[in-house]
């Protein structure tokens, strides 16, 4: 699968979201650095623009803004993936976790990192989707409404994982 085939799965197949089980972990791991990329320049963006807007008020601070310019964004930039691949990664493994708890429950045949590769395409569109409202709207439900969508996503993905001998139908 390249990585348009797995965005793809990742929003809208969750028969191949199992199936990525299988597949290299270093695909699954480009997959994973390029989406970090991508939410990354809409964090960048809004840094860069509440930058502008603080520095309207403060006359020295702006002139110092001025002199590091050429530092400040690409270690802003630097930063902000660093912390990005954090959290995500986290958040993976988090969410495996909660699949191999989904697994023994619907009694089904899977390992921890082949439940990681479901869970990082399982947390795409909950991710992307939290990104969206986070832009619009501040809501303080928004983080469990986002878990419970990516549980969502890996009990559809965790269907398409083979049964146990004497497993649940």
């Amino acid at each position: 699968m390249n990585l348009l085939q797995l965005l793809k799965a990742s929003i809208m197949e969750p028969k191949k979201q199992a199936a990525v089980r299988i597949l290299p972990i270093g695909k699954i791991m480009r997959f994973v650095f390029l989406f970090i990329l991508l939410l990354t320049i809409p964090a960048f963006i809004e840094f860069i623009d509440g930058l502008d807007s603080v520095s309207g008020d403060l006359e020295g601070f702006l002139l110092y803004i001025e002199k590091i310019e050429w530092l400040l964004y690409p270690l802003a930039f630097i930063m902000l993936f660093v912390s990005t691949t954090l959290y995500h990664f986290i958040k993976i493994s988090l969410f495996a976790w909660i699949g191999m708890a989904l697994l023994k429950w619907m009694k089904r045949r899977g390992e921890y990192r082949q439940m990681w590769r479901t869970a990082s395409l399982a947390v795409t569109v909950p991710t992307i989707i939290s990104v969206a409202v986070g832009f619009i709207a501040e809501n303080p439900w928004l983080p469990l409404l986002i878990s419970l969508l990516a549980i969502g996503y890996l009990y559809l993905a965790i269907k398409y994982y083979p049964k146990k001998p004497g497993g649940r139908k």
